[in-house]
């Protein structure tokens, strides 16, 4: 069953969302609501906690956060998926897709692949972990599948591998904190693949993980997981810029990673550069902590933060952008760099915006 929102009737897509219900009048779980042609904007507000978005190679944009279920918007129609359709779950937490163009939505229910037209599930290898579930093949896809698993999971075309990180020495200093901790310190906020193929596993604890086809490599810096003000952040954000420095979770530094690594060794060899990092009123270092990260595409910097809005690094400077809606600043998830080089940001109450020159406006959709 495939729910589809005609422009026609933009305000059913916008009462839909809030609501909770479909344009077919179908009920999902609050009430049913009758919309009349004379309710009809000119413009529709997508509202409501839509924190991602993803464009596939034929141009749809895809949109989904909290359980709202998955919204694809092809230009002129949005379509809506739930678990009433095949979908393992609404609460979604990355999408990739393949050489195909089949997408695979990551849930912590499980993957599901969308073929253009029906989704599936994918099949997690049954019994012993084969000596080759750790591989590095251009083709394979990674997923997390939720934040307490000890690894991640390798998708090879047949088969999800779980797969387990390597020992960590951060993890005994780790346990010797905080002994009764409920959740695994090796769950993994954030999976990244560099420009040389190399993936990188943001850790909640335990710093980050990098796998090469042949080794893993450990990396921690306790202001990468841990903010000034004691909370613990993760790695929530990797990335690599087009001078070939990575970035992790904040500006205060960036860092010469080579490719060759001493042999034998689970530490990863690196060398850290000062970064633009981030001065308020006292002259004090107070960085924001990244949710994601992206690039422009002259190769410029753009991170999302909680609640510090939007910020742009070219060359030494840090630029700050505040997303606001009706209600004041908006509290930020992703931002997301499309196929057409527009940037997106993803709200955590109010929606997506996109940046139009210098300011990032609420995304609309024209009658």
């Amino acid at each position: 069953m495939v729910n589809r929102c005609k422009i026609l009737g933009p305000l059913c897509l916008s009462l839909g969302i809030i609501f909770g219900f479909s344009c077919s009048g179908q009920q999902r779980g609050v009430r049913t609501l009758t919309v009349h042609s004379d309710e009809v904007k000119e413009k529709l507000e997508v509202e409501g906690g839509f924190m991602t978005v993803f464009q596939d190679r034929q141009g749809n944009h895809w949109f989904w956060g909290s359980e709202l279920g998955l919204y694809r918007y092809d230009g002129k129609e949005l379509t809506l998926w739930t678990k009433e359709d095949g979908l393992c779950s609404h609460k979604i937490i990355g999408v990739q897709e393949d050489q195909e163009g089949n997408l695979y939505f990551d849930t912590p229910e499980g993957v599901s692949k969308f073929d253009g037209k029906k989704f599936s599930t994918l099949k997690i290898h049954d019994g012993p972990l084969p000596a080759s579930g750790w591989q590095l093949n251009k083709e394979d896809l990674w997923f997390r599948m939720g934040w307490n698993h000890s690894g991640p999971f390798r998708y090879d075309g047949q088969f999800l591998y779980a797969l387990e990180l390597p020992k960590s020495e951060q993890e005994q200093i780790f346990r010797s904190k905080y002994p009764n901790v409920s959740y695994n310190p090796y769950g993994i906020y954030c999976i990244y693949k560099d420009r040389e193929g190399n993936m990188w596993f943001g850790t909640s604890s335990l710093g980050i993980c990098r796998y090469d086809g042949n080794s893993h490599h450990w990396m921690y810096e306790d202001h990468l997981t841990n903010t000034p003000q004691g909370g613990s952040f993760g790695i929530r954000s990797i990335f690599q810029d087009q001078k070939g420095r990575y970035w992790f979770t904040n500006t205060n530094y960036s860092y010469e990673i080579p490719v060759e690594q001493k042999e034998g060794s689970r530490k990863l060899e690196y060398r850290r550069l000062e970064g633009p990092g981030y001065r308020n009123e006292n002259n004090r270092m107070k960085p924001p902590y990244f949710m994601s990260m992206t690039e422009d595409d002259q190769g410029g910097l753009w991170m999302a933060s909680f609640g510090l809005g939007v910020w742009h690094k070219t060359g030494q400077e840090l630029v700050n952008h505040a997303v606001e809606g009706k209600e004041g600043k908006q509290e930020l998830f992703s931002i997301y760099k499309d196929r057409d080089g527009k940037l997106w940001v993803g709200t955590q109450k109010d929606g997506v915006y996109y940046l139009e020159g210098q300011k990032f406006v609420k995304f609309r959709l024209d009658k």
